[in-house]
Order: structure tokens, then sequence, then C-alpha cells
């Protein structure tokens, strides 16, 4: 059995409070890490709290440039998982600006903003770190009424390659993951219904969609130092969805 540490780690985790973001912390916390979840709803986030009573947590839009810089430039942290996500599904031709705004502003602009604000930090120390992005299957296919989402999770798995191009050199690693449908709550809502589920089931090899712990696994690995003469990668957990 691979044992994983992260004792003497601090991680950043945004989109913390639910969904995969949720189980990272979780897993992060027994694995040792001190962790910071970040998420918009306090609420949310205050429930963590109460399940993992050693983490902090910073209830935060990080679609607002100024708040996030306000939020998280005092941290220092050794790892960090690009958890936050949003997902605005619709035909093309019934996209609006403010749907084209909305996503790149979370999924891509956050992400570069957090992954930036972390950086520079660990260059001032001159510190390793790991650096893992939630991409998603629909960075490498195109998925119906998925157009704006694909080309944030494009943007993602490129902004990957290039950001570990950049920090290679400091011991700094960036990967990503990319997962199939997921079956967090909010994956159950969308994807129960059999009619809905069957033609993408056909499409994944092994015919059934993700856990939450099989993304979590796949991200611990990414972060630890076991993973240490691996980055600029994109990992599938999508069980062979993209090999077809």
């Amino acid at each position: 059995m691979m044992e994983i540490s992260f004792h003497g780690k601090t991680a950043l985790v945004t989109g913390a409070s639910q969904g995969i973001g949720r189980d990272i912390v979780k897993q992060l916390v027994k694995g040792g890490a001190k962790v910071v979840a970040v998420a918009r709803k306090k609420e949310l986030l205050d429930t963590l709290k109460e399940e993992v009573p050693s983490i902090e947590v910073i209830p935060c839009d990080l679609s607002d440039w100024q708040a996030t810089q306000n939020a998280l430039s005092h941290l220092s942290p050794d790892l960090l998982v690009n958890n936050a996500g949003l997902a605005i599904l619709k035909p093309l031709t019934q996209v609006t600006e403010s749907d084209i705004d909305q996503l790149f502003a979370i999924n891509v602009k956050a992400l570069i903003q957090v992954t930036k604000l972390v950086t520079e930090k660990l260059l001032q120390r001159k510190a390793p770190g790991s650096i893992v992005n939630i991409s998603s299957q629909a960075s490498m296919a195109g998925l119906l009424d998925h157009t704006v989402y694909c080309s944030t999770k494009g943007a993602v798995d490129a902004f990957t390659r290039a950001a570990a191009l950049e920090l290679g050199p400091h011991n700094i690693r960036v990967n990503c993951v990319n997962p199939t449908v997921i079956m967090t709550a909010m994956g159950k809502l969308g994807w129960s219904d059999p009619k809905v589920a069957k033609p993408m089931l056909e499409k994944i090899p092994l015919r059934r969609f993700g856990e939450v712990q099989e993304v979590v696994d796949a991200v611990l690995f990414l972060l630890s130092d076991k993973a240490s003469m691996i980055t600029g990668s994109c990992l599938p957990v999508d069980g062979g969805y993209l090999a077809v």
C-alpha cells in the first residue's frame, strides 16, 4: 500500500465546501496537512469546519479579483487544489454574455489568480510546491450543450502546461485531473435519469460514472511527493472515455 503523508504541509483548497472539494479537504487533513478551505457559501464552510475543526475557512467570491486578493494574499501554502468551478449548460445559440463572463471568471480567471498568489509566495520562500487543477473530460472532448464550459476547461489544460513549464525550474509542479461525470450530489441530480445517463455510459469503457473518492485519490497522488517527476500532465479519471 502506498502511504501518502502531508505532514508539515499547508494546503489551500478552493471550492472546498461541497462535492469533490469537501472530500479533498477531509483527506488532506487525514494525511496530516494543515488545510485552508475557500468557498463562496459561508454556511457550507461552517458545516465543514464543524466536521473538521482543525481547518481554517475563508468565505470568498473568487470571481471578484480584489476580494480574492484581500482574502488570500496573506497565505503561503505549499499545496494548492484549484477545485472551484461553475457549469452553465445550454445550446450555443442561447448562450449569453453573462454566461460566458461567469464561466470564465470562475473556471479560468480565478484559477489563474489563485495560482499566481500561491506561486508568488512559493518563489519568495524558494520552496517547492505542488498545484493540482480540476479540469474535465470536457477539455478534450466536445459535449453537447457544453460549448462555453468546454472552452473554459480547455483553457485550464493549456494553462496547466504553460505554468508547469515556467515553474518547473523552481521545483513547483502543476498538473490537472480531468474527471468524467462524478457521482457528487450534483452529479446524481443531473445523471440519475437512465435516459440521460445511457448515451454517456455507452461511451465509457468501464460502463459507469466515477465516484468522488476516485478523483480525490488522483488529486492526492499528484499533490504528493509520490508524483515528484510528474508535471504538466492532464490525468483523465474517466473510465476510458477519452481513449475511445
